[in-house]
């Protein structure tokens, strides 16, 4: 399909000849295709950085599992040190710390993947629109 026959004449003294559009997205089969100078829209580098969310997220659950399981019976074992103390209080700002880590990579991945799901829409309706586009063009020659 050729665009340059089917844009007015002012567009195309805007800009120049030949005047086309291409879509690196619409070009290959599921999208995200070409390369080049072309428009590359996909939901796929989102839905890694979900999934790399997700991943810090167990990771820092586990580690807070294992921190719990490490200081089992630290205290009765160290009972009247005042290292204890020190070492429940350096503890439980970690545990908060990461705990926090925790629950933001819940957050983001959400995030994340809402905006991936969102991508997914724009770029279907979009390959919908444009294929309405191309259908009348054609129809009307």
């Amino acid at each position: 399909m050729s665009t340059q026959a089917v844009l007015p004449a002012r567009w195309q003294e805007l800009f120049g000849d030949p005047a086309a559009m291409r879509l690196a997205s619409a070009d290959a089969p599921g999208g995200g295709g070409g390369g080049g100078e072309d428009l590359a829209h996909s939901g796929g580098p989102w839905s890694k950085a979900a999934a790399a969310a997700g991943e810090l997220r167990i990771t820092t659950a586990e580690g807070l599992g294992k921190m719990a399981a490490a200081h089992e019976g630290i205290e009765a074992g160290t009972a009247g040190l005042s290292a204890t103390a020190a070492l429940a209080a350096v503890r439980a700002s970690w545990e908060k710390r990461v705990a926090a880590v925790r629950d933001e990579c819940g957050s983001v991945r959400s995030a994340l993947l809402n905006v991936a799901r969102e991508i997914g829409e724009i770029d279907e309706n979009n390959g919908v629109r444009f294929s309405y586009l191309v259908t009348h063009q054609d129809a009307s020659k």
